[in-house]
């Protein structure tokens, strides 16, 4: 529940965010890759007051091979961002998109990382009850000071490689299966998967729309693997999506879990690094 407290749950309904609405900020993150979703439907139709925060400009460093197509920013970037937003320390926040808050979550997960709190709208814009408005709300500049990332709720490739190479992490990818398989690649350098991943898109832990049950949630991550006993990491295309199987997992109660950030956009810019292909984690011995 959003509660009175600061803490907050990674996932909150739409009946407890009206119940402290004059509480909450709410943080409009619609993205989607191809461009179709963005500010301009934010300003046509939105939730009342809710402020737009855009992926590409606030929530993530240019892109670089290193870093992938989505790199965190430098902390003092974040900062300024959020108070360009008027997000100030002391707001709780709860994030939306256009689906079930696969985009929303990079903004949730941020924030929670550095002891902020704030949480997704599950269902997204389609699960608010009450009207929409045109949006374009601002809130008042405000200075906040920048917090480092918390290194041990990060991971990169280099990271990822020495914890499979010694059996100590499950690796989730949260893309789709196609993309997973390598049948598909719409958009990084190779096609695949790093090898040894395994495949928990978040389309798995939706169901109707919104956060599956916990006891279908908890048997979808189990399936993969994570029982809580290893520390788990995520990833994605570049650190996106990843950010939702992070949550999803909090929500369960797991609490060593890793983001890598750079994800597949930045393991695949890597020559060096090997991809695997196909339904298996490892690639196929001939």
């Amino acid at each position: 529940m959003v509660g009175a407290q600061r803490t907050m749950s990674p996932f909150v309904s739409a009946a407890e965010v009206l119940a402290e609405r004059d509480e909450l900020v709410l943080a409009d993150v619609r993205w989607s890759l191809d461009g179709s979703q963005g500010r301009a439907e934010h300003l046509t139709a939105t939730i009342p007051d809710a402020v737009f925060v855009d992926l590409d400009a606030d929530l993530a460093a240019p892109p670089s091979p290193e870093g992938g197509r989505h790199p965190l920013p430098e902390p003092e970037a974040f900062a300024a961002a959020l108070g360009r937003l008027g997000l100030g320390d002391d707001d709780r926040v709860v994030a939306f998109d256009q689906g079930p808050g696969t985009v929303a979550a990079r903004l949730v997960w941020m924030l929670r990382a550095i002891g902020r709190p704030a949480a997704v709208l599950d269902g997204g814009l389609s699960a608010w009850p009450g009207p929409l408005a045109p949006g374009g709300a601002r809130r008042p500049v405000v200075t906040r000071a920048a917090v480092p990332w918390p290194q041990e709720r990060l991971a990169d490739a280099d990271l990822v490689a020495r914890l499979l190479a010694e059996d100590a992490a499950v690796l989730l990818d949260a893309r789709e299966p196609a993309r997973y398989r390598g049948e598909h690649e719409p958009v990084d350098p190779r096609p695949g998967h790093v090898p040894g991943a395994v495949n928990l898109p978040t389309s798995a832990l939706v169901r109707d729309g919104r956060l599956a049950p916990p006891d279908e949630l908890r048997r979808q991550v189990e399936q993969v693997g994570v029982t809580g006993t290893e520390e788990a990491l995520a990833s994605c295309g570049s650190g996106v999506t990843a950010c939702f199987d992070v949550l999803a997992l909090e929500q369960l109660g797991f609490d060593r879990v890793r983001l890598f950030p750079g994800s597949w956009s930045a393991w695949s810019a890597a020559p060096r690094r090997p991809a695997a292909t196909g339904p298996e984690p490892w690639p196929a011995r001939s």
